[in-house]
């Protein structure tokens, strides 16, 4: 018996802001795209238009936003599930800097902000937000394509929860700015079907 061909879940990063090129960590600070994000933002148009997308989910985020709409997408919901992390005291402060503050390499996928002076969100609280959006989304993928515009972290830990691991597998998953990745099917079983693209 032949698979019947199911949608695929289309998870589609901004493109560049100042602070995604300086590798400052970007929660709910509200950043416009620089004019190469908006570039890379239009260099997806035409991947985008091969799609028949039932259902397109964005960041309310103002960077997300002008992403889905240079790429030619049409926003159906604004969804406060895919907003970045909150990083707490680490927000607008670098890896790096973290890092050297604390003494000892930080990582958010294997430290949080359990160390900062307003800790943030949990990656397991992440886990359950995007959990949430991939109930919604799933039944949609009998009709077409779906796709979540959104921001680094939080689509990497989608992606982790797609393929069945927990959210700390996002460190896995690098997803640079303007790129998009592919969640799909083979053989009934969730998989990865392409990543890093644009």
């Amino acid at each position: 018996m032949f698979d019947v061909r199911v949608g695929e879940i289309i998870v589609l990063r901004h493109g560049q802001t100042e602070w995604s090129r300086t590798g400052q960590h970007t929660g709910t600070t509200d950043l416009p795209l620089l004019p190469e994000g908006e570039e890379q933002a239009r260099a997806l148009r035409a991947a985008m238009a091969e799609r028949r997308f039932v259902e397109v989910r964005v960041s309310p985020l103002q960077r997300a936003r002008r992403t889905a709409e240079l790429a030619g997408l049409t926003t159906t919901d604004l969804d406060p599930d895919l907003v970045e992390l909150d990083y707490g005291g680490y927000e607008g402060r670098t890896t790096a800097e973290i890092s050297e503050e604390l003494g000892r390499e930080w990582s958010i996928w294997e430290d949080g902000t359990a160390d900062a002076d307003e800790p943030g969100e949990s990656l397991a609280d992440v886990g359950a937000r995007v959990d949430r959006v991939l109930d919604l989304v799933r039944d949609r993928l009998a009709d077409g394509d779906v796709a979540l515009v959104a921001h680094g972290h939080v689509l990497r830990v989608v992606a982790a929860r797609w393929l069945g691991l927990q959210p700390e597998a996002g460190a896995l998953l690098a997803l640079p700015a303007g790129r998009y990745g592919v969640l799909g099917h083979e053989h009934g079983r969730q998989v990865l079907t392409g990543w890093a693209l644009g």
